[in-house]
């Protein structure tokens, strides 16, 4: 889950309420897309969810584990993220104070340090603008997948965050990137920490 969120910018409910039915297909791109309900989403707009490499692979794999949700954990939605299971991943990690929305925040930054627009990156975090249609034709949709694609590690080459905290900050709360990702913590001399993403 936390890989799917990490490369699509999703928000926690709209993953772990994540529905097959939601899914559609397009032919023209050998691909498909979900698009959320808006009563469902928290700006109340119907919310397109692109897939790069990376959360498209995280979708198939989890095709016939249940007939309605994507991600199920004994056959039942899984209701939350931020449970035992994601704790213990971040202790494992190293990274003990990230938070689940950490990762939207980091697709939205690897798209901007990628290159993508404003109104891309807008799109494909799912953000309200008057500016943006919800009719999408093939070419628009396989723009905004080749975006997506652009922070996929399948890519080869994905664009790497530093990120600082300053000594006087009370929390540091890095943003995660996906477990096969090296991170390398330090301190320099006047006492800002950096993870690099």
């Amino acid at each position: 889950m936390a890989l799917f969120k990490v490369n699509t910018g999703t928000r926690e409910a709209e993953v772990c309420g994540l529905r097959w039915d939601w899914e559609i297909s397009i032919p023209e791109l050998a691909t498909s897309v979900f698009l959320i309900p808006g009563e469902l989403v928290k700006n109340g707009e119907d919310r397109l969810v692109v897939l790069n490499t990376v959360a498209r692979a995280v979708v198939n794999r989890q095709r016939g584990n249940h007939d309605e949700f994507v991600f199920v954990y004994k056959d039942k939605p899984v209701e939350r993220m931020n449970n035992k299971a994601w704790r213990r991943a971040r202790d494992v990690t190293g990274l003990p104070l990230v938070r689940v929305h950490d990762l939207k925040h980091t697709f939205g930054r690897r798209l901007r340090a990628a290159g993508v627009g404003v109104e891309t990156r807008m799109v494909l975090l799912g953000h309200t603008n008057e500016q943006i249609t919800t009719h999408y034709s093939a070419v628009e949709m396989g723009e905004l997948i080749e975006a997506a694609e652009r922070v996929s590690y399948q890519r080869g080459s994905t664009p790497t965050l530093t990120l600082l905290k300053s000594p006087h900050a009370a929390r540091f709360s890095p943003a995660l990137g996906e477990s096969r990702k090296s991170h390398a913590f330090g301190r320099n001399k006047k006492g800002y920490t950096y993870v690099t993403l």
